[in-house]
């Protein structure tokens, strides 16, 4: 018997329906933070490269009437065009109340190098703000490791930014399990504000990187994780099976990496858990990044109503043991 998502807010724009499945849509709190939020978060990548400010404007609305608030940008996405589009979007519709905005810093903006030196994120914190157009960033993080500036050193900076009001809370990108012992014991020595996120490249195709130490470390230090490349950059909704579908779109040059005997086996895995449950495998996808340890939500982007609808049932479905075992099992 379907059932229906009623997301609880009034005027939200259509339902969800998922056969053969159990509908979740608890928030979940980030680390040790007070962000509490649903399980998908929208990728801000593709504002201002594959999707342009009216048509961002419209899956950004579906985005929260489907009862989702998390959206993650960086300073480096467009070099500024993004976060632009999103400040323009919260303006235009007054609803920074109900927007929860995550945004990076310390990639090259064009002084040639990674920076996450405290003179570098002053400045650039306030860049951030304005394009923003917003008084303060829920969740400021670290988009790179940058080996020539001490922790010390920029853990320092942000806990000025958070004592100012400027920054509510602060995470780390592409960290390892020592990088975030090390900036947990700074941060506890110097009662400076401690990082409460990791983002991670994580999906069903891409394990290495998380699994294992960095993942043990989140769990057992309570802080959240919120996956990149949740989809594989599109590899795992499926559209994409041979050669001949890399100009399907934008990343399909990127799928070469994916078209090996794992990807083929994740694929018919998808194929098999699609046919039983009637969700699609980017749906799958992220339910079972969701499902595993450690996971607060996955980061997903869609430039379309339609795929915006798709993220959002994926992010509600529970899969059942046996479909979550036959998914792991085609990726070891």
């Amino acid at each position: 018997m379907p059932a229906a998502l009623a997301d609880g807010r009034a005027g939200s724009r259509f339902a969800v329906f998922l056969p053969t499945s159990e509908i979740i849509m608890a928030k979940r709190r980030l680390g040790r933070s007070e962000l509490t939020f649903e399980p998908l978060v929208f990728g801000g990548n593709v504002l201002g490269w594959t999707l342009e400010e009216a048509d961002a404007f419209r899956v950004l609305d579906a985005f929260l009437d489907a009862g989702f608030a998390a959206i993650d940008t960086a300073d480096v996405y467009g070099r500024g065009k993004s976060e632009t589009i999103l400040g323009n979007w919260m303006k235009a519709r007054g609803n920074r109340d109900k927007v929860l905005v995550f945004t990076k810093v310390g990639s090259d903006m064009g002084q040639g190098h990674r920076d996450l030196s405290a003179r570098w994120i002053e400045q650039e914190v306030e860049a951030s703000l304005k394009r923003l157009q917003t008084d303060v960033i829920d969740l400021y993080q670290t988009h790179w490791p940058d080996e020539a500036t001490p922790q010390e050193e920029t853990l320092g900076a942000y806990d000025r930014l958070v004592k100012a009001g400027k920054v509510r809370f602060i995470g780390a990108s592409n960290f390892t399990a020592e990088m975030h012992a090390e900036a947990l014991a700074i941060s506890q020595a110097n009662g400076y504000a401690r990082y409460e996120s990791e983002q991670p490249e994580y999906n069903l195709y891409a394990r290495e990187i998380f699994e294992g130490p960095l993942q043990d470390f989140c769990v057992g230090n309570e802080i959240g994780v919120i996956t990149y490349f949740s989809l594989a950059a599109g590899f795992l909704t499926g559209k994409y099976r041979s050669e001949a579908d890399f100009g399907k779109s934008a990343r399909g040059a990127r799928m070469t990496r994916y078209l090996d005997a794992k990807g083929h086996r994740i694929l018919a895995a998808l194929d098999a858990v699609s046919a039983r449950t009637g969700a699609t495998p980017a749906e799958l996808a992220l339910a079972w990044l969701n499902a595993q340890p450690g996971v607060t939500a996955p980061i997903a982007s869609a430039t379309s109503i339609e795929q915006l609808q798709s993220l959002a049932r994926g992010a509600q479905l529970q899969l059942s043991a046996a479909d979550l075992k036959e998914l792991t099992d085609a990726g070891r």
